[in-house]
């Protein structure tokens, strides 16, 4: 069984063991999706994103394609591009090759491996790359590395990852990316747009079961087969919710703490928040950021928005 424990940070047993404790002890039971991406959890995720049913990768990954010329243009000349939650950095290759003269890359992710593999990549693959990756979850407070070269700051932010967090946190964190690239920077953030309700569930509960896979990362003692993977429509948050749900009347521990399941309760263990152009404009606003331009598929499935610091705005 895949022990629970794996999934800690690097020193961070005890910030694990007491969100954990605290989520679980909730009357809806929750734990944080940010424990669900380590090493396994990152793979099973870039499985997700190649299945049929998984619109936003393709989608995503279509506009960066087709508009090469205009994120040049945008990020300027010699940018450091700043990548958060950079997983596998599948997407991040395709904006390096479009920026003009980068000088500089800096993921950031909580899986030491990935992101390990992913900074040795690009380092091969762009030779005269300024490198440093950043092991932290990028919701925590933390600065940029120091060394860094001369040039604009971009911030990117793909696969709808905002969508994983509520508005006060999306907020905090796109005010923390603001004064990670300060007021000349600039970013560039994915996010998925609402659409028709059968279309999210199929993509976050996959034919093949891969989702359910992903979601089932818990481990400790829980018996994994006594819970089953479901995904949720909320339409007052319009957002795609993951849950574990118990199939039967159950006791399971963390350490020395047990918790009762009753048959049919569930563990809320993601969100997938869903925008429509003008909502997202109006949260970035809230942290500092105006739009500068916003680009979408040829569906309407997905945007990426390339956003500039408000005049006269900076994030504290």
């Amino acid at each position: 069984m895949h022990d629970l424990t794996a999934t800690l940070l690097h020193g961070d047993h005890n910030l694990f063991r007491s969100h954990v404790v605290e989520g679980l002890s909730r009357l809806q039971k929750t734990i944080p999706s940010r424990w669900l991406y380590d090493e396994r959890g990152s793979n099973l995720f870039e499985e997700i994103t190649r299945l049929e049913d998984y619109y936003p990768t393709r989608a995503e990954t279509a506009i960066l394609r087709a508009r090469q010329s205009e994120l040049r243009l945008f990020a300027g000349p010699g940018p450091i591009l700043i990548e958060y939650g950079a997983g596998a950095g599948v997407k991040t290759e395709l904006v390096l090759d479009a920026l003009m003269e980068p000088q500089g890359y800096v993921p950031i992710d909580i899986a030491h491996e990935c992101l390990l593999q992913t900074a040795r990549r690009m380092e091969r693959r762009f030779h005269s790359l300024w490198v440093r990756p950043v092991e932290r979850d990028f919701m925590s407070a933390f600065e940029m590395p120091t060394g860094m070269p001369a040039g604009r700051r971009v911030g990117f932010f793909p696969g709808s990852t905002i969508g994983n967090l509520d508005a006060e946190d999306a907020e905090a964190f796109l005010s923390q990316m603001l004064r990670h690239v300060g007021p000349g920077g600039a970013a560039i953030v994915g996010v998925d747009l609402v659409k028709r309700v059968e279309t999210l569930l199929r993509a976050y509960d996959d034919s093949e079961g891969v989702t359910a896979q992903f979601n089932r990362e818990l481990g400790g003692n829980f018996d994994l087969d006594r819970f089953r993977h479901v995904a949720r429509w909320n339409d007052a948050d319009r957002a795609v919710e993951m849950h574990l749900r118990s199939l039967t009347d159950q006791w399971a521990s963390i350490g020395q703490r047990r918790f009762h399941f009753c048959e049919g309760e569930t563990i809320h263990t993601e969100s997938s928040r869903k925008y429509d152009r003008e909502e997202f404009g109006a949260l970035a606003e809230c942290a500092g950021w105006r739009v500068s331009q916003a680009w979408t598929d040829d569906k309407q499935l997905f945007c990426v928005f390339a956003l500039s610091p408000l005049a006269g705005r900076s994030a504290g």
